[in-house]
């Protein structure tokens, strides 16, 4: 959408009907003017409007529906002419004031600062609110010398027709394009506080809740496996243990299979500790900021009419949940360590680091393309050196902090001693590998139907407002995640497997595989008009650190929901 604006030379008078106005004549078209304007028609780049803070917005027709879009094409290929949109034409929806005496209007962040007071002696003539806004562009054939001497907003010599199902102005090198408008003004019965309806309106309700029936299926699917086993069979197994006496409790050690013979190695400390620690840290920030964000989007905090207040809400979540990364990523580092202390500065900073390090330098390669190709979705040096600021003054200090907190914190007693010489792992039947590579499917199949909507709000300029969905299907994924990690940490420790960390981690956060191969299937299939290398890797870079931050947060879960069942597990056994 972007959100820098400026100024355009269209004028409009409110509740003024105004046609055929003419906005400007162009020089004539030099070779580099029109190679560019051909590339930006082949590109597809759309022309954003903006009035009185609402985006002009656009109506199709296709196979008996009316699909709404935001702006307007700069034009069209047909064949191998191409033609250019220089004639709008507006429609202004307004509503007239309640009282025609209004003082004041209560200030909502939403515009509300343009809305005209109305002065002494003007008391009798109504006012008006605009309350949509509407446009159609059009290709118009004109003849650019009969307004060689014309000025700007003078009429037009000849009557308009604005038809957008034909286009006539076909653009040429070396001749001038001439652009045109007409305004309409009606009056509607929207409300202001209504406006925003027309673009918020849900499309495919039904494909939402469809979605949400899915991962329905599939959460009760793994419940019923979660049950079996938490009901049948361990339960039947510790019931049995704890019933025998002494003696046959020593004769079926010697008879046991399963998860109980591990129970010396269930526990070891796993390969490379410190990352696991420092990537469940960021997992437990990155999600918290995804469900508080979500949330209170859904409960209408983070309106569209508000620009750049879900990236800033998101940025303010993430800084202050520094404290959750910190404490949990050296908790985890001291359970692991049995008590100990040392090294918990280390991991604090890691977690501080990792991702927002990752991020960083995803953005600083991404923005050095963006400049490389002058454009202007590059960000400014000036907001790289505040989100540097913001990074180490306040979310390193807070993760540091959250590290001190943990590091006070009593560390998780494990349930049984581990032996000094590990366990040999049997040979498996199938590769603990391909066991999570399937693993990750289950996610992906709650979440793949909102993905679309997702990817078609970020790549297609489509306004996402169906957060209470969303945020039910966030909810729907994180149970997910839980169950299957779970459920997949219990079939390995039944093979006798103990290395169950890693695995548990990336029982779930396999779903980001998947949602990668989703994205380069979008890119190929959704994006074909993608023009030129650098835009399908500034996709690819940007889609890779999404992937990557939800690997880290589904993975968080994943591992979490293990631990707590393998701890549970374990310290319902008796052993000496």
């Amino acid at each position: 959408m972007g959100d820098r604006f400026e100024n355009s030379a269209y004028r409009f008078k409110m509740y003024t009907n105004e046609s055929e106005v003419l906005m400007c004549r162009t020089d004539p078209l030099s070779a580099d003017n029109f190679k560019i304007l051909k590339k930006r028609i082949d590109e597809m780049y759309q022309v954003n409007l903006v009035l009185d803070n609402l985006p002009a917005i656009r109506y199709t027709k296709k196979d008996g529906y009316f699909l709404r879009w935001t702006g307007y094409p700069v034009g069209i290929r047909v064949q191998d002419f191409y033609y250019v949109f220089n004639h709008l034409k507006f429609t202004v929806l307004v509503h007239k004031y309640e009282e025609t005496n209004v003082a004041h209007v209560m200030r909502t962040g939403d515009g509300a600062e343009v809305i005209p007071t109305v002065q002494d002696g003007e008391s009798g003539k109504p006012g008006y609110m605009v309350v949509g806004f509407e446009v159609v562009p059009c290709s118009i054939n004109h003849n650019a010398d009969s307004v060689k001497i014309a000025k700007m907003y003078d009429k037009y010599p000849s009557k308009i027709q604005c038809d957008p199902t034909t286009v006539a102005m076909h653009i040429k090198e070396h001749e001038p394009i001439v652009f045109t408008y007409e305004v309409t003004f009606e009056e509607s019965d929207i409300k202001w506080p209504s406006r925003w309806d027309a673009y918020l309106k849900m499309q495919g309700s039904k494909v939402h809740w469809f979605s949400i029936l899915n991962s329905l299926m599939i959460i009760t699917f793994l419940a019923g496996i979660v049950l079996v086993i938490f009901l049948r069979t361990v339960r039947r197994d510790l019931t049995r243990y704890e019933e025998l006496d002494r003696e046959a409790q020593a004769q079926m050690n010697e008879e046991l299979s399963g998860w109980k013979l591990v129970v010396g190695d269930v526990f070891r400390a796993p390969s490379n500790p410190a990352l696991l620690c420092v990537m469940v840290g960021d997992g437990v920030q990155i999600l918290g900021m995804a469900i508080v964000t979500i949330l209170f989007a859904a409960l209408g905090f983070m309106s569209p009419a508000s620009h750049g207040t879900l990236i800033t809400g998101m940025l303010f979540f993430y800084m202050v949940l520094g404290i959750a990364a910190g404490y949990v990523a050296v908790r985890l580092w001291r359970t692991i360590g049995c008590g100990d202390h040392k090294g918990w500065v280390s991991v604090a900073w890691k977690a501080a680091c990792f991702f927002p390090g990752i991020a960083f330098l995803t953005l600083t390669v991404l923005n050095f393309l963006l400049w490389g190709s002058h454009s202007t979705a590059a960000i400014p040096f000036s907001l790289f050196v505040i989100l540097l600021l913001l990074w180490f003054c306040i979310s390193v200090p807070l993760t540091l902090v959250g590290g001190y907190i943990g590091a006070k914190a009593p560390h998780i007693e494990y349930p049984v001693r581990t032996n000094h010489i590990p366990r040999e792992i049997p040979a498996q039947k199938y590769p603990s590998w391909f066991l999570v590579l399937c693993a990750g499917t289950l996610p992906f199949g709650t979440l793949f139907i909102e993905l679309f909507y997702i990817m078609s709000s970020l790549w297609m300029g489509r306004v996402y407002y169906v957060f209470g969905f969303l945020f039910v299907v966030m909810i729907l994924l994180v149970v997910v995640c839980a169950e299957v990690s779970l459920v997949l940490t219990y079939m390995h420790l039944c093979v006798e497997d103990w290395k169950w960390w890693w695995q548990s981690f990336f029982a779930s956060g396999s779903v980001a595989i998947y949602i990668f191969l989703y994205s380069v299937n979008y890119l190929i299939f959704n994006l074909r008009s993608l023009g030129g290398p650098v835009s399908a890797t500034l996709y690819l870079g940007y889609s890779l650190l999404m992937v990557l931050a939800i690997m880290i947060s589904t993975g968080t879960v994943g591992f979490l929901s293990s631990f707590w069942f393998v701890h549970y597990l374990f310290s319902s056994v008796k052993l000496d």
